[in-house]
């Protein structure tokens, strides 16, 4: 489905966003989809020193056979520098060398704690829950230990609720000074949340988040209707641009030319006149 006036979709607008976030010469976790993408086109733009890391353990990889499908296709330890399985993969973020996590979820609450194990009241409807959703994965792992978390979730009422059903990856988990750290947990916690609407980040001091950019076609007034909890608003807020035609071009053409996680826009069809 393309945005009103544009030629990409939600889908792609969120990959340049990823990619334009992430950082040259940087370790980074990635997950299974959109991480991939945001991550090969960053490596292919203004980051090529960016150093992947895959769940199934390897680390480094060239990425020269294409796309992957999962984080344990194959691909993903073409021409890598180590490949040593999954236990040494999370080992790298509990030592604290992953500057970034990309970590995805079904709720999201206003601290950037994310649930992805359960919907229902907790403990009771634990075993018979309302619905079973996939579950952690290594995503709790990434989010205690990744040095700062990239949180990607469509932007719908129904998933940006006050108060969660179940905490499946710690954000800033109350919101209250060093809770994170009296968690146990190592890395410095969510740093950025990119949905359908907005990018956003969090308050230094109440740890809750807040709007930093609106995407194209979008308002603060759009953000926060979509949203269950009240947003804090940056001072200078303002619009992401939208993804540039070299940047389309190589999520299209170059990374994931079959569509199979990105899918192309579907261009309305003029009909004739007779």
């Amino acid at each position: 489905m393309l945005s009103v006036g544009t030629d990409y979709t939600p889908q792609e607008m969120i990959v340049v966003a990823g990619a334009r976030i992430l950082e040259d010469n940087k370790v980074v976790f990635v997950g299974t989809g959109l991480p991939m993408l945001a991550t090969l086109l960053a490596r292919k733009t203004h980051a090529p020193g960016i150093i992947p890391v895959f769940e199934a353990g390897a680390v480094a990889p060239t990425l020269d056979s294409g796309l992957p499908f999962s984080v344990g296709d194959s691909r993903t330890s073409s021409g890598a520098s180590y490949v040593r399985g999954l236990n040494r993969a999370f080992e790298l973020t509990q030592r604290g060398f992953c500057d970034f996590g990309f970590i995805g979820g079904a709720e999201i609450d206003p601290y950037g704690n994310l649930n992805s194990t359960m919907m229902g009241k907790f403990p009771e409807d634990y075993l018979t829950p309302t619905t079973r959703l996939p579950g952690s994965g290594g995503a709790s792992d990434m989010a205690s230990s990744c040095e700062r978390t990239i949180l990607i979730i469509p932007h719908e009422k129904r998933k940006f609720n006050e108060k969660l059903n179940y905490i499946t990856s710690p954000g800033f988990l109350d919101g209250s000074p060093d809770a994170r750290k009296r968690a146990g947990l190592v890395g410095s916690g969510p740093y950025r949340v990119i949905t359908t609407k907005a990018i956003m980040g969090f308050d230094e001091k109440t740890h809750r988040m807040t709007v930093l950019k609106t995407l194209p076609g979008e308002t603060l007034e759009s953000v926060q209707n979509s949203t269950g909890f009240k947003l804090l608003v940056s001072d200078d807020v303002s619009e992401f641009p939208p993804p540039s035609k070299e940047e389309l071009r190589l999520i299209r053409e170059e990374i994931d030319p079959l569509g199979f996680f990105v899918k192309k826009p579907v261009k309305a069809q003029v009909m004739p006149q007779f």
